[in-house]
């Protein structure tokens, strides 16, 4: 198996306002953004140290139609999407949005797993290696499953992906177990049960790696965003922080120990 695929490779954000959402995610975070001509809607790429990690666009208007807020969604490296996008039904899942080409960079699909979180599948035009080594500062560094049935979830996941159980930990009886899983020996993320008491459906969060999360925590609430938990130290000695965009997307943050 090619070592990119199953591999988290891209970020959107669609919102209500690109342009407000640049200006809060190049102040709080510290992207670049940088403009890319040819697809059907206006798009701005976000760039870290090593390059472009994702984008930002208006929220399409079938997804306004279906109720959607403001969210970001990633992509997911497979070697063929038309493939990837029927396996993903046989096992349960179902296809959002049916395999689309961009011309010259790749084709894509939206999916959403069995308990309803989606996320996207995609294809690249070139053959364009990764990044090497772990998440560098800007990058996304955890990928995290609110969902209804996390056993479940990994189940389909492990099959589609081919994703490997890492180490699992007891969060109480309230929470139960929070399940973290990798690729090739590098972690990825984790997966768990939402409490009952949160309302909506399940959802991918995505953590963006930051040197100093007190700091970005500040920079949150004086650009607009809210903090909806933390910032608290996690098993390990890293930090990591929910938020909110003004726009009311959700997304997080992540910083390592200090060694």
């Amino acid at each position: 198996m090619s070592s990119d695929l199953g591999r988290f490779c891209w970020y959107d954000l669609m919102t209500s306002d690109p342009k407000a959402a640049k200006d809060f995610y190049t102040k709080v975070i510290g992207w670049g953004t940088e403009p890319w001509e040819g697809g059907p809607m206006p798009y701005t790429m976000w760039k870290a140290s090593r390059g472009p990690i994702g984008g930002v666009t208006d929220l399409p208007e079938e997804v306004k139609q279906a109720g959607a807020p403001p969210h970001w969604i990633a992509y997911i490296s497979v070697d063929d999407v038309a493939a990837k996008a029927k396996e993903a039904v046989q096992l349960g899942g179902k296809i959002e949005k049916e395999p689309t080409e961009i011309p010259n960079q790749g084709t894509f699909a939206v999916l959403s797993d069995p308990q309803g979180a989606v996320f996207c599948i995609y294809k690249s035009a070139s053959d364009m290696p990764s990044p090497e080594g772990p998440p560098q500062t800007g990058e996304f560094s955890w990928h995290e499953l609110n969902t209804s049935d996390h056993e479940s979830a990994w189940s389909f996941y492990e099959k589609l992906f081919a994703w490997e159980k890492t180490t699992s930990m007891d969060m109480g009886p309230e929470l139960g177990t929070y399940q973290m899983y990798g690729r090739q020996g590098a972690e990825l993320g984790g997966m768990f049960n939402t409490p009952k008491e949160i309302p909506g459906p399940p959802f991918w969060l995505y953590y963006a790696k930051v040197e100093d999360i007190h700091q970005v925590v500040e920079k949150v609430k004086e650009n607009g965003g809210k903090i909806l938990n933390g910032p608290m130290e996690v098993p390990g000695g890293d930090w990591i922080a929910q938020c909110m965009d003004p726009q009311g997307a959700a997304f997080a943050i992540h910083s390592v120990a200090k060694k």
